[in-house]
């Protein structure tokens, strides 16, 4: 029962950081010249891709993953995230496209 309730988790929070990516990238996206939904798909598969990529690694060293390996990597997410929003905000006030 455990493990289905870490599944839960993991796709919950797999849904979170593909929203927070795209949502990040809206007004990156109109500054580009970008249309909003490839900026918003692009910056959510790339975050989801991150955090896969992580999950499979942790999953490789023994063949499991705990709570705490899960909360780190998904901790690590949430600081790309906020240095990704960062390097937004320094972009709409310079007014050039951001370096993601």
């Amino acid at each position: 029962m455990k493990t289905l309730e870490n599944i839960k988790q993991i796709l919950l929070r797999i849904v979170a950081v593909f929203a927070s990516n795209a949502l990040g990238v809206i007004g990156a996206g109109a500054i580009a010249g970008i249309p909003l939904w490839k900026a918003c798909f692009v910056a959510g598969i790339g975050g989801v891709a991150t955090v896969v990529e992580k999950l499979a690694r942790a999953y490789m060293d023994d063949g499991k993953l705990t709570v705490a390996e899960i909360d780190g990597i998904f901790g690590g997410a949430k600081a790309e995230i906020e240095q990704k929003l960062a390097a937004i905000e320094e972009a709409k006030k310079a007014k050039t496209p951001p370096a993601i």
